[in-house]
Parts: C-alpha cells; structure tokens; sequence
C-alpha cells in the first residue's frame, strides 16, 4: 500500500475517533450506543483492509478478523436490551 492511501486511512480513523467523541452528545443512550457500534465497526474494516492490508488476502481470513469485531458489537448490543 502506497504512503498516501496509509495516510488517508489514518486521516479516516482520526475522523472517526473524533466522531466518536461527537456521538457521546447524542439523545438517548441506545442511539448513542448505535453510533459507537456503528463507528467502530467502520473503524475495524478500516484497520482490517488498509494497515493490515488484507484486502487483497483469501476471503476466508478477512472474514475471521472482520467477524471478531461484528460479533463483540453484537454481543454488546444484545447486553444492553438486558
């Protein structure tokens, strides 16, 4: 991966973690915890195809490192309906 793309996917993940601040002002307490969900999700996938660079690896790999995170959200979201 060249220096600019790394950059921008750093550039993208500051964006995000500063979203993430962002999202600590929402309404509710289950909208805000969608949006952190959701945004470190898009920070995994991000971390998982830019700096890991499995981008272009065998689909199965991808999907063991992309599952992790997607299950712990899951695991999370279904904690806070408890």
């Amino acid at each position: 991966m060249s220096g600019r793309a790394l950059l921008a996917c750093w550039a993208a993940l500051v964006l995000l973690s500063l979203a993430t601040l962002a999202s600590l002002d929402l309404g509710s307490a289950a909208t805000g915890l969608l949006a952190l969900l959701l945004l470190a999700l898009v920070k995994a996938w991000l971390i998982v195809d830019g700096f890991m660079e499995l981008r272009h690896a065998p689909r199965a790999w991808r999907a063991l490192m992309l599952a992790w995170p997607l299950s712990m959200a899951a695991g999370i979201a279904a904690a806070s309906l408890l």
